[in-house]
């Protein structure tokens, strides 16, 4: 999906097989034959900066994307807060396109092409692909067995971010410690010129990240062709699992705290109510949530909830019926909050931008969101494929829509590549705070 800023990490819309309850998820698109059609991006979308996350490996993503995924509590209705809606008590505009693919007729298409001793895939992913749904896709069941563990936070790579440099290139904009790049002595700033022996140039950084990530194989290989100042050379690398980290608590000074948030795997949303319980009284948080891939719809709402005493966070449609989602009560209501975002704020992090901006709760700094706001479920195919198809589409708690729009901070700041576009944006989120009563 977008790129510019990707890890490894899988970044897929996600949602629950077999009717069990929605959550909103990945906006990414997967780095293997499980995709279809041409990225999904917004048709005006850049790829985003490296002040769009660059290096955020917890960013779940496989290939370009944003994230989220499905909680398959038969109770996570009731536990996730989510509640019938009146429809009437938000401002309504008009539902982006296209509109939600019909679960039925692909089943129905798919029965017939496996009846017919075709591939049921590939038949499902036809037909996903005329729809128009830039985020519908469908996985084979290893593929997708692949995404069930990046719900707990891991994922098979190299250990290794990427960003767009200059116009054709791509560089090495993060390296995990002890990691397979780490081992072959890779370094932040190394440009990639071929991945297995394909040239780079011209390509998105999406899809040198699905290269670099193959089928997902442990223990496979990649070779890479590596530029560092005048110097050549190749690397072979043996892909790994490895683990992230979403959530990193620094204390800026005595009176800010930051909390920089990658991704909203399992456990995040508990993570970030820790890290605002633990901070020292008075002191504000900056909540970097620039390049977050987004994530699972409950850890984004128990970390709108660390900030928030209950209330609504978003409304989503599904199916014809509207629906909300509510904060918990008992967060800290009263400790200055500024949000810093990008163009790599995606999917279920827009969804937390969204709520903490409408309820007036924090300052958002920053450039445009990336604008991932619908919801995809996955359904299981005559065939045992897994077809993930959007059903619906959220609203923030003003009714804004996210979808194709993204969310415009409270104060602008110019998205441009590079780390000090990066400190600079961080300067400015620091100041604003500091005019709420956090940080010096």
């Amino acid at each position: 999906m977008r790129a510019g800023a990707d890890s490894e990490f899988c970044r897929r819309p996600r949602g629950v097989l077999r009717g069990a309850a929605l959550t909103l998820v990945f906006a990414g698109v997967i780095g293997t034959a499980a995709a279809t059609g041409s990225l999904p991006r917004r048709p005006d979308a850049q790829e985003p900066p490296a002040a769009a996350g660059a290096g955020t490996e917890a960013g779940v993503g496989t290939g370009a994307g944003a994230a989220g995924f499905a909680d398959r509590s038969p109770s996570s209705r009731t536990a996730l807060g989510v509640a019938a809606f009146d429809p009437g008590s938000a401002a309504q505009g008009p539902s982006p396109s296209p509109t939600p693919v019909d679960r039925d007729a692909l089943a129905r298409a798919t029965a017939d092409a496996v009846a017919d001793g075709k591939s049921g895939k590939q038949a499902a992913e036809e037909f996903v692909s005329r729809s128009g749904d830039r985020w519908s896709a469908v996985y084979d069941p290893r593929e997708y067995a692949e995404f069930e563990q990046t719900l707990d936070g891991s994922y098979t790579g190299v250990g290794l971010s990427a960003r767009r440099s200059g116009a054709d290139g791509v560089e090495i904009s993060r390296v995990r410690p002890g990691g397979p790049a780490d081992r072959a002595g890779l370094r932040a700033g190394d440009r990639i010129t071929a991945v297995d022996g394909r040239p780079v140039a011209g390509r998105s950084v999406s899809e040198v990240v699905s290269l670099l990530r193959g089928e997902g194989v442990t223990g496979s290989t990649v070779t890479l062709g590596v530029v560092r100042d005048r110097a050549t050379w190749t690397r072979t690398l043996r892909r790994a699992r490895l683990t992230t980290d979403p959530v990193t608590v620094r204390r800026l000074d005595d009176r800010a705290v930051l909390v920089r948030v990658t991704a909203f795997t399992k456990g995040t949303g508990e993570r970030i109510r820790t890290a605002v319980r633990s901070a020292p009284a008075g002191t504000g948080i900056l909540l970097d949530l620039r390049g977050n891939s987004g994530g699972l719809l409950a850890e984004a709402r128990t970390a709108a909830s660390a900030f928030l005493d209950g209330g609504l966070i978003a409304t989503y449609d599904m199916d014809g019926t509207q629906h909300a989602v509510y904060a918990e009560g008992g967060g800290d209501t009263a400790r200055p909050l500024v949000a810093l975002v990008d163009g790599g704020t995606m999917s279920a992090a827009e969804l937390l931008t969204g709520a903490l901006k409408d309820r007036g709760r924090a300052v958002t700094v920053g450039s445009r969101t990336f604008g991932k706001g619908s919801v995809q479920m996955p359904s299981e195919l005559p065939d045992g494929s897994v077809a993930e198809v959007t059903v619906g589409r959220y609203r923030t708690p003003a009714g804004h829509a996210v979808d194709g729009e993204g969310i415009t901070p409270d104060v602008l700041v110019q998205q441009a590549a590079g780390t000090r576009a990066e400190r600079r944006a961080e300067e400015r989120a620091r100041t604003v705070l500091s005019g709420l009563g956090g940080g010096s």
